[in-house]
């Protein structure tokens, strides 16, 4: 019997010996009380007593190694959403939103849905949500955006026109959707009815056609990413 009860409380001693930062806690704390009661009461030869502290101790430890899981998951989480919110952040401060709209949009919804679920104190359904903001910014990354406008130059050195402008790979990288460049400019022309005259010095407009983001006046100094239409 001493036997048994000595290899119960050796047990309960060895339960919840992980995660030292939250091993300082009620339960813990109560199972080590109990635990030196149960060894006092078996060198007193009182088993049964010593049984019963025993019983305790464990029950106490388990409570204790369920809070320290508990207490872990919520740490893992928070991590995880910390994480997803600094990214998220930064996707916004390079014009992410504007950019990548299709990918700010998803992260944005996976994020409001980590921040539901860590309320909720679902930490592992948070931590799954944060990842898939990571997921879905992974391939963002800090880009010059589109010019918004394009100063007009002499045809005798650029062969600027309509048709050569917006074949450039950062207006529509299609001289074939030349018209969305005059439909925007035409009433900037001397004769709005003819797109084959053109100032040098104008100020031309370059719409969004696909929902891409552009801002600025074209400058050849910047490194413009190809218009992709979407």
């Amino acid at each position: 019997m001493k036997k048994i009860l000595a290899c119960t409380v050796a047990s309960v001693l060895g339960l919840s010996v992980f995660a030292a930062s939250y091993t300082n806690n009620t339960y813990q704390k109560l199972a080590k009380e109990y635990t030196q009661k149960a060894e006092r009461a078996l060198d007193a030869g009182e088993y049964v007593l010593a049984e019963e502290y025993a019983a305790k101790a464990k029950e106490n430890a388990e409570l204790s190694d369920t809070y320290i899981s508990h207490m872990l998951s919520k740490e893992s989480a928070e991590k995880d959403l910390n994480l997803a919110r600094n990214r998220l952040a930064y996707v916004e401060s390079i014009n992410g939103k504007e950019n990548f709209p299709i990918a700010y949009d998803s992260a944005s919804k996976s994020l409001a849905q980590a921040e539901d679920a860590f309320a909720k104190e679902e930490w592992n359904a948070a931590s799954s949500y944060s990842k898939q903001v990571l997921d879905a910014l992974a391939e963002i990354k800090e880009v010059t955006p589109l010019p918004k406008y394009y100063v007009v130059k002499p045809w005798e050195s650029d062969k600027d026109c309509f048709w050569n402008i917006s074949g450039r790979p950062y207006v529509y990288n299609n001289p074939y959707l030349w018209e969305n460049l005059y439909e925007a400019n035409k009433n900037s022309l001397p004769d709005p009815k003819n797109p084959n005259l053109i100032r040098p010095g104008m100020k031309m407009e370059i719409p969004s056609i696909s929902g891409e983001y552009r801002d600025g006046v074209y400058s050849p100094d910047k490194d413009y990413e190809p218009f992709q239409k979407r």
